[in-house]
């Protein structure tokens, strides 16, 4: 069913509020412009698919932004970052409660951000043609093999959720993805506000001065593609940014210098921004500034923690069936090797019963690792002890007072 009328479209969200849950794909372009340009919405429940043409003349997709705020009906998408982002862009509201079975896959153990067409392989047994995913979704009218794609990408959906829904509950993990779900929902994910731009480049600065500098940059930059619905780097390129703030030029012609920037665009208006910009990162209190993230890595043994935190993450994950991404990013535990009390998700909820406080412990010396069988395996042990380590083996004959932590075993993803 294509829907092009308002009419169309309130009917059929009339029918989907009837529905337990319903699952949700947008087709939009983004090369171009700053926010999505929203062409096309699929929606399926039990009863069946409708495409909703977004760019239909004269139609109100109210009905839609109801519908996805409904919290009696479940939406379930699949990698719905972005189909997020344009529902808070379009209508100032995030869809609310979310499923997102790319995020559960990750919880069960289907490795990292797995594929739409790959998850659909794997749980309902369909190979899916995706010739038309690059097509120009914007131009009409849109061809059978468009619609058909369409479709596809929320009819399968339904036997994906359905299976993993089901698996979730039955290995005890549905908590687990509600977690995941909060940040998913949150408006603060998708709030763009240009004086949090700099965030992305935080690490690319070690001094005070070139911080105050790069968040003034950065916030002009961000209002400026917002303003005019470009990419950022239609308006300045990243690396030019950070050279921008680690040399803060004062004059026209410090900033045409600059190796990476736009040769002659240091005299165009935006030139002139950039230097207005320059000169109020430079007149910032430096105690007014947040801290900088001083570098990692800078004791001979933190390099090791790292590295030893990761066979402990890779154990667990193989272990337990779960994406090693979604327990600890390379961040986290690089943070976890510097400060017990680091503000990461790995030290929370889930994350730190399954993997947060095991990582503290090896760290304590509390914990070791060892091979059994070709096999890493954790042993408890007593950091005060200078007895080595006894061989896995012989420990489980003997039962002595060093013993190998019990893992449960791998649970298939299929």
């Amino acid at each position: 069913m294509m829907i092009t009328s308002t009419q169309d479209l309130q009917a059929a969200c009339a029918r989907f509020a009837r529905a337990d849950f319903v699952t949700v794909d947008t087709e939009f372009l983004r090369e171009t412009t700053f926010w999505p340009k929203l062409c096309v919405v699929q929606i399926a429940d039990a009863e069946g698919p409708v495409v909703v043409d977004a760019l239909a003349p004269d139609i109100d997709l109210q009905p839609l932004f109801e519908l996805m705020a409904n919290e009696a009906v479940l939406k379930v998408f699949h990698a719905g970052r972005q189909d997020i982002e344009i529902f808070h862009h379009l209508a100032g509201l995030v869809p609310h409660p979310v499923f997102d079975t790319q995020v559960a896959a990750m919880v069960l153990g289907f490795g990292d951000s797995i594929s739409y067409d790959q998850l659909v392989q794997r749980t309902a047994g369909v190979t899916l043609d995706k010739s038309s995913r690059f097509t120009d979704w914007s131009r009409r009218p849109l061809s059978e093999e468009q619609i058909t794609y369409a479709i596809a990408d929320v009819t399968h959906l339904r036997t994906v959720y359905a299976k993993l829904s089901a698996d979730l509950e039955r290995r005890g993990r549905a908590e687990w993805l509600v977690e995941e779900m909060e940040v998913l929902t949150s408006p603060a994910t998708y709030r763009a506000d240009p004086e949090d731009a700099w965030q992305r480049f935080r690490s690319r600065v070690r001094k005070p001065r070139d911080l105050a500098v790069l968040m003034e940059v950065a916030a002009w930059r961000e209002r400026e593609a917002q303003g005019r619905d470009v990419p950022r780097s239609r308006v300045l390129k990243d690396d030019a940014l950070v050279e921008v703030a680690m040399r803060a030029p004062k004059t026209v012609d410090a900033l045409g210098a600059l190796r990476t920037f736009p040769r002659g665009y240091e005299r165009s208006r935006a030139g002139q921004d950039i230097l207005e910009a320059v000169a109020r990162g430079l007149e910032r209190d430096p105690a007014s500034l947040p801290p900088i993230d001083r570098e990692r890595g800078a004791t001979p043994a933190s390099g090791a923690t790292v590295e030893l935190l990761k066979v402990l993450l890779r154990m667990i994950a193989e272990q337990n069936a779960v994406a090693a991404k979604i327990i600890a990013t390379a961040d986290d535990l690089e943070r976890i090797a510097s400060d017990d009390d680091a503000d990461v998700p790995a030290l929370a909820g889930w994350r730190r019963e399954l993997f947060g406080q095991r990582a503290l412990s090896l760290k304590a010396g509390t914990l070791a690792l060892a091979l059994e069988r070709g096999r890493v395996v954790a042993v408890e042990r007593d950091p005060s002890s200078d007895e080595p380590l006894p061989a896995p083996q012989r420990r489980k004959r003997r039962g002595g007072g060093e013993r190998r932590s019990e893992e449960p075993a791998a649970a298939s993803a299929d």
